[in-house]
């Protein structure tokens, strides 16, 4: 069976609920937009370093221990929790902004030009087809 993402809940309630969580601490006053981006690069940097000594990492980490899978959880949550509240702060539509992205990377990488190439977009555009990865 395939991954899927639970339905709940949405961008917009974990929006809602970092909110209040801020509100009621009265943190909104360190959340300006820079020290969430610093913020978010320490938390991506957290995420990192679990995965750093780990050599190539197989898809549903069926090497890691359920600790590790919780603490791969937990510093991903950070990431995202931090990048919403980035997102609220700067005004942008962060679910918007993703499918404007995947479309505009499918102009980018149009699937019959790169089915199973990973070098970058530039490289076939300008030099041809290429069948060497990059």
């Amino acid at each position: 069976m395939a991954f899927k993402f639970s339905d709940k809940p949405t961008l917009e309630d974990l929006r809602e609920k970092q909110n209040k969580f801020a509100a009621d601490r009265n943190w909104d006053q360190y959340h300006s937009p820079r020290n969430l981006l610093l913020a978010l690069v320490g938390e991506v940097g957290e995420l990192a370093e679990i995965f750093q000594w780990k050599g190539e990492v197989k898809e549903g980490l069926p090497d890691f221990t359920d600790a590790e899978k919780e603490h791969v959880g937990q510093e991903m949550g950070d990431v995202l929790l931090y990048l919403i509240r980035l997102a609220e702060k700067c005004h942008i539509d962060l679910p918007s902004s993703v499918l404007k992205k995947i479309e505009q990377n499918g102009l980018k990488y149009p699937a019959d030009k790169v089915y199973g190439k990973s070098h970058k977009y530039t490289e076939y555009q300008s030099n041809g087809d290429t069948t060497e990865q990059t």
